[in-house]
């Protein structure tokens, strides 16, 4: 029997939080949206997700207002963050700090940079070489340490994020819009041309 996803008897704020970031993979889709990632088949290849635990996840996150998606982008339209998930990254950005410290042997996997001065940022998201605290739109990712050890993966996000790319920007180039269908002349109407 699959566990409930909400905290019935639990008022506080932190449990309306799990309720909607909280269930497996879920934060790693959102981690991968501040890395760029938009196309639904980028999230799969990347994280490895099953299809349709992914679909849910991404309609979940649309529906709390986390994501929004843009279905006019290209077959199967693209996801991004709203200022309601943007809001997320301090703790996205504390997670995956501590996890850096507790847990990344060879050192991080992924650098965090202030994209004005290329110094890295502290645990609290601040530049270390201005003392600014970095707004999440002027942060560089870039390969840490800790990348070399990692298994290699050769999908679109892993190759692109080889590079240093700024957060929030799209990983790949955006798909173009759908093309309006075609409108049909009406039988017996001349055809524009």
């Amino acid at each position: 029997m699959a566990l409930p996803s909400d905290y019935a008897g639990q008022a506080c704020s932190l449990a309306r939080t799990l309720e909607i970031v909280g269930e497996r993979w879920t934060l790693l889709i959102v981690r991968d949206a501040f890395y760029g990632v938009r196309r639904f088949g980028d999230f799969a290849a990347h994280l490895g997700i099953p299809r349709a635990v992914l679909a849910e996840r991404l309609r979940s996150l649309a529906a709390a207002g986390v994501l929004v998606h843009l279905p006019d982008r290209g077959p199967g339209g693209e996801y991004e963050l709203t200022a309601k998930g943007t809001a997320l990254w301090p703790a996205l950005w504390a997670l995956l700090s501590w996890g850096d410290d507790n847990y990344a042997a060879d050192g991080p996997r992924r650098v965090f940079r202030h994209a004005n001065d290329d110094a890295p940022l502290d645990p609290g998201g601040r530049c270390t070489e201005c003392g600014q605290a970095v707004d999440v739109r002027d942060i560089l990712i870039a390969p840490g340490p800790g990348l070399a050890s990692a298994p290699g993966g050769d999908d679109p996000v892993t190759v692109a994020l080889r590079q240093p790319h700024r957060l929030l920007l799209p990983l790949r180039e955006p798909a173009a819009p759908a093309a309006a269908p075609a409108t049909v002349p009406a039988a017996g109407a001349p055809a524009a041309g």
